[in-house]
Order: C-alpha cells, then sequence, then structure tokens
C-alpha cells in the first residue's frame, strides 16, 4: 500500500535531498510539507501546509501519515536570539513528536547533531542533548535520532566557519577518525528513507553508522 511521508524542512540541505528521493520513490504516493514558506516545486506527490510552525496544533488535521522526517534546524548566525533559536531547534521537534504520537504515526526520524548532550555547558550541544531526550520521553514506537558531524554542501547564507572547516576536514581527511569525517545530505536522506523501512538496532545514529547504513 504506497505510503506518506512528512517532511518538516524540506528547503534545506538535507530535507531537500530527501524530498528528491522520495519524489522518485514509487513506494511514496504522497509527501507532505510542512513550512513557512512554499518549496516552490510543482508534482502530484506533493501536498503542502503552510503555517506558523511555533503554532504546531494548526497542523493537527492534516498531519497524518505513516513516517515523519524532521530536518528542522538553524544557525547562531541565522538566528542570534537564543529564545528563537530554541524554539526552532528544540520546539518544532518536540511537538512534531508529540502531534505524531496523537494522530497514530509510528514513525519519527529527527536530525540532530554529533556531540548532543543535554547536560553540556555549550547552548547548541545542550539544546540539541534537549530536544533529543524530549522527544524519545513522547514515546513515538519507532523513533530515530540523527546525529550527524559537519554536513557538507552549499548553503545559500554564508557561514565562514563552516566552510574552513569543511575544507580543513576534507583536506585532511585521511588523519580524521570515521565518525568525525564530513557528511553530505545525500547520504543522511538515503540513510533515513533506509531506516524508514528497514528500521534500525538503536535509536540513536552517529555519523559514521549513517554512512555504513547507506553502503551496506
Amino acid at each position: 500500500m504506497p505510503k506518506t511521508a512528512i517532511i518538516l524542512g524540506a528547503t534545506g540541505l538535507v530535507g531537500g535531498a530527501l524530498l528528491s528521493f522520495l519524489l522518485d520513490d514509487n513506494r511514496y504516493a504522497t509527501i507532505k510539507l510542512f513550512s513557512r514558506s512554499s518549496s516552490d516545486i510543482s508534482h502530484p506527490k506533493i501536498e503542502e501546509h503552510l503555517g506558523d510552525l511555533f503554532q504546531f496544533d494548526q497542523f493537527s488535521e492534516a498531519f497524518t501519515g505513516d513516517v515523519v522526517l524532521c530536518c528542522i534546524g538553524t544557525t547562531k548566525a541565522k538566528t542570534p536570539d537564543k529564545e528563537t533559536y530554541k524554539k526552532i531547534d528544540y520546539g518544532i521537534p518536540v511537538n512534531a513528536a508529540k502531534l505524531a504520537k496523537r494522530n497514530g504515526i509510528d514513525t519519527f526520524e529527527v536530525i540532530s547533531a554529533m556531540g548532543a548532550d543535554p547536560n553540556s555547558s555549550t547552548f547548541y550541544n545542550k539544546t540539541k542533548g534537549e530536544m533529543e531526550r524530549d522527544v524519545l520521553s513522547v514515546g513515538v514506537s519507532n523513533t530515530y535520532i540523527f546525529q550527524p558531524s559537519l554536513i557538507g554542501g552549499d548553503r545559500d547564507e554564508k557561514r565562514l566557519g563552516e566552510r574552513v572547516a569543511q575544507f580543513f576536514m576534507g583536506t585532511f581527511s585521511f588523519l580524521i577518525p570515521k565518525k568525525y569525517k564530513i557528511i553530505y545530505p545525500n547520504t543522511i536522506a538515503q540513510a533515513m528513507v533506509r531506516v524508514a523501512e528497514d528500521g534500525y538496532e538503536k535509536q540513536r545514529i552517529p555519523s559514521d553508522k549513517i554512512k555504513e547504513i547507506v553502503h551496506a
């Protein structure tokens, strides 16, 4: 029976790659996109729902499907205000998980980050860690948290620090342990689709294991 996938963050690097893969995947008949602005992609599979993601309950009737793929995330440069940052990186995934649980969706996947830790003294890592903890506490049957290292690829906004890191991590890749090597959006997206179909032995999936899933 054809499935329905929900993508949050389809205009980002990983979300865009996910959308591309699912449009070509015959197992999925409908792809619901929830966002504040349109993807500007016209396709018979796509069903867009636009609104304020900080008010997630407005989507309660439309938020139905087989799997939620949450690729929401921001950066300090893009969102310098910590309160708004937390509403995005923590609030949206947690509220999406709660609505998935309420609407009987049994698979929820979310992108976090390597180093996520609710006890971290670093705001970014702490926020991601709290998000992981509270998403898991919601209790969606099949919840998977992807913890990529630095994500490669070209972004629209300027992120000089990431570009410098990408350069050095690419140049000196042979010196870097597998867990910390650059990972690319297509790899994460492919792994998310595969895990949605086949499951995984653990709920948290670090960067090197994401690559293993794709190349298995």
